[in-house]
């Protein structure tokens, strides 16, 4: 039964206008926690969850996040089952999620054995079918993450029919991976590079469903040169790039939302990183699980690499604590020099 303890949300075109995508053994709540020190009004997203795991898994840690800290914050799930992915869909709300994500893009052997991910788009009417059964169970936002084809998809059409099939489900937002997926022949990998890239058939999805909210995904390097999308579409979503150089994340409240961006510099992003360090450190999290993420923040800084370096081979150690990072901060050569 749809549920009535309080409306549909209707989403904000603004609010997906700009997203840090999910990705798999990185956008962890460690992640996401180090990257809202950068930036308040991006998007974020987790790492993809199946449904069998918040099921018959360790669900409090699974769905673990900062609500003081992490919103808005979108749960992405993986599964094919219109029943299991509308309880996990509840499992989501009732967590405090702002949105809940179909994962149907990810190309990897593991998820296409379990028949979900960039398979799914052969099955545009199941699609919808599940996307119908998330929205009647919880009240916040339910959007679709996929691919502009599999395979032998190789028409626009099929491209676009897929789209309006599974927005007659229901769905309004979608986050388009800007490339074909190769089920079989390319690893996860390959399918990020190898396929050519064609942000044409998106701004044509657009043109064509205007009244949906369609966010780019793929090949997007820097914030920088994304930007430009936003002309004609409605957000823009960084992977990889954010992953690899978090800095440019310090620049999207004032870039995109017009908004203060909340570090100056990134020695001041990562110091207020420390009493949240701290609290995880006495609640038994290794200091590498956080620390992991923070490699990238200095790229082409004098010193970068012996910060890396530093944090790479003693924060994994029994017992490393703040003075790890701090000793891998003084590896920097100071701005002012």
């Amino acid at each position: 039964m749809k549920r009535l303890d309080h409306q549909q949300q209707e989403p904000a075109v603004d609010s997906w206008r700009f997203c840090t995508a999910p990705m798999m053994d990185w956008s962890d709540r460690f992640c996401r926690q180090f990257w809202r020190g950068l930036t308040r009004r991006a998007r974020l997203y987790t790492e993809m969850v199946t449904t069998g795991a918040l099921i018959h898994g360790d669900r409090k840690r699974l769905l673990a996040f900062d609500p003081a800290v992490e919103h808005p914050v979108a749960l992405q799930l993986g599964g094919s089952d219109p029943a299991d992915l509308a309880r996990c869909a509840r499992f989501a709300e009732d967590a405090g999620y702002d949105e809940v994500n179909l994962n149907c893009g990810c190309p990897s052997d593991r998820v296409q054995n379990g028949a979900f991910g960039a398979c799914l788009m052969a099955r545009p009417g199941l699609v919808a079918e599940c996307v119908r059964a998330m929205r009647e169970a919880c009240a916040i936002p339910v959007t679709v993450k996929h691919r502009i084809g599999i395979d032998d998809m190789e028409s626009y059409g099929e491209f676009r029919d897929f789209v309006g099939t599974v927005a007659g489900g229901g769905c309004e937002v979608f986050i388009v991976h800007a490339r074909k997926a190769w089920l079989k022949g390319l690893s996860p990998k390959e399918n990020r590079e190898v396929p050519p890239l064609n942000y044409p058939w998106v701004y044509r999805l657009k043109a064509e469903f205007p009244a949906l909210t369609i966010v780019l995904n793929g090949g997007l390097d820097s914030l920088e040169s994304s930007r430009e999308h936003l002309a004609t579409l409605d957000g823009i979503m960084l992977g990889r790039a954010a992953y690899q150089d978090p800095w440019q994340l310090a620049r999207v409240d004032s870039t995109l939302f017009g908004a203060p961006d909340p570090a100056a510099t990134p020695e001041e992003a990562l110091l207020a990183l420390f009493p949240y360090l701290e609290r995880e450190l006495a609640a038994g999290t290794p200091l590498n699980h956080i620390t992991r993420h923070v490699l990238g923040l200095f790229s082409g800084r004098p010193g970068a690499r012996r910060f890396r370096r530093h944090l790479s081979e003693n924060a994994h150690r029994p017992g490393a604590g703040a003075d790890t990072l701090r000793a891998a901060l003084d590896q920097l050569v100071p701005l002012a020099a």
